[in-house]
C-alpha cells in the first residue's frame, strides 16, 4: 500500500471551513491559534465568521489556506493514521507540502504565505487581470486558442487540472475574448473566475523576483518525504532546487496531470485530499478513476480516509 497526500490551495477556501472537524479534534483550534500568533491577526474568527470579502482577499487566503491543511494534517497524525509515501499541493497547497513534508517550519510558511499573497494582489492593478476556467476542450486546443485571442495581450494556459479541465489567465480584456471562443470551438463551458490576479501566468514574473528574494532568507531542509512540485512534476531535495521552484511556481503553469500520473509511477495507489473541500478528490477521480481517493474535512470524511489507509 502506497498512500498519497494532496493539499488544495485558493479556492477552497470557505467561511466556517472545518467547523465540524474542529468541534471533534482540539487540533483545528489549535492550528489556527498559532497561525494568529504568527501573523498578529485573528484567523479563528476570520475562518469562522468572515467576512467571506476578508477571507477571499488573497494575503489571507493563503494563509488561511495553509493553517487548515495543516490542522487536517494534525488531526490526520492524532487519529494514527499512515505515513504518506509522496506529496503534492495544487498551487498555494505546494506550501502545505512542503510544512508537511518538515521542509518549512509552519511559522515560517505562514509569513511566506502572507507575503506570496501580498505579492500577487500588488502585481497587477485591480480589474487589469482574469481568469477562466474552460470545461470541454483538449489541453493544445486551449492552447492554440490562448494563441489566437492573445493580441499583444498576456492570455496563457495556466492550470492543466484534469482532462478537458484547464484554466487560462491573463489581461482580462484577452480572457474575456477567450470565452465567446472557446465555446464556439466547442468548450461544454466556460467559466470567468471570481478573482482578479492572474496567478501562474507571466503577468506574476515580478511577483516572482520579488518573492525569489524573499525565499534567499528563509530557511527550507530537504524534505523528510517527497513533493512534487507544481513547475516540473519533480522532486527537489537541494534548499536552492525547493526555492527556485517556489518562485517559478508563481508565473508557470501547475501540472496537476501529470502530478497525479506521476505519483501511479511511483506506486501511489490511493489518495487522501487533506484541507477544506473535495475539490481535488474531484480532479484525481477525473484524471485515474482506479485510485481510490477520499478528502477529510469532516469527522466522518476523516474516518473514511483512515479507512482508506487501513487506519
Amino acid at each position: 500500500m502506497s498512500i498519497a497526500f494532496v493539499f488544495p490551495g485558493q479556492g477552497s477556501q470557505a467561511v466556517g471551513m472545518l467547523a465540524e472537524l474542529g468541534a471533534a479534534f482540539p487540533q483545528v483550534g489549535e492550528t489556527f491559534e498559532e497561525l494568529s500568533d504568527v501573523l498578529g491577526q485573528d484567523f479563528v474568527r476570520l475562518v469562522q465568521e468572515g467576512p467571506a470579502e476578508a477571507l477571499d482577499r488573497t494575503e489571507n487566503t493563503q494563509p488561511a489556506m495553509l493553517g487548515a491543511g495543516i490542522a487536517a494534517l494534525r488531526v490526520w497524525q492524532a487519529c494514527g493514521g499512515c505515513q504518506p509515501s509522496v506529496l503534492a499541493g495544487h498551487s498555494f497547497g505546494e506550501y502545505t507540502a512542503l510544512v508537511a513534508a518538515e521542509a518549512l517550519e509552519f511559522a515560517t510558511a505562514a509569513q511566506l504565505a502572507r507575503l506570496r499573497g501580498r505579492l500577487m494582489q500588488e502585481a497587477v492593478p485591480e480589474g487589469r487581470g482574469a481568469m477562466a476556467a474552460v470545461l470541454g476542450l483538449d489541453d493544445e486546443r486551449v492552447r492554440t486558442l490562448c494563441a489566437e485571442q492573445a493580441r499583444g495581450e498576456v492570455l496563457e494556459a495556466v492550470n492543466f487540472n484534469a482532462p478537458g479541465q484547464v484554466v487560462v489567465a491573463g489581461e482580462r480584456q484577452a480572457v474575456e475574448r477567450l470565452v465567446p471562443a472557446a465555446k464556439a470551438a466547442g468548450a461544454r463551458r466556460v467559466v470567468l473566475l471570481p478573482v482578479s490576479v492572474p496567478a501562474h501566468s507571466s503577468l506574476m514574473r515580478g511577483a516572482a523576483a520579488r518573492l525569489a528574494e524573499a525565499l534567499r532568507e528563509v530557511p527550507v531542509k530537504a524534505p523528510a518525504i517527497p513533493v512534487l512540485h507544481n513547475v516540473d512534476v519533480a522532486e527537489h531535495r537541494r534548499p536552492d532546487e525547493i526555492r527556485e521552484a517556489l518562485a517559478a511556481q508563481l508565473y508557470r503553469p501547475v501540472r496537476w496531470v501529470e502530478t497525479i500520473h506521476a505519483m501511479r509511477a511511483r506506486g501511489v495507489d490511493r489518495v487522501v485530499e487533506l484541507g477544506p473541500g473535495k475539490v481535488l478528490a474531484g480532479l484525481v477521480r477525473r484524471i485515474d478513476r482506479s485510485v481510490p481517493v477520499q478528502c477529510a474535512d469532516s469527522p466522518q470524511a476523516m474516518e473514511r480516509a483512515l479507512e482508506l489507509c487501513g487506519g
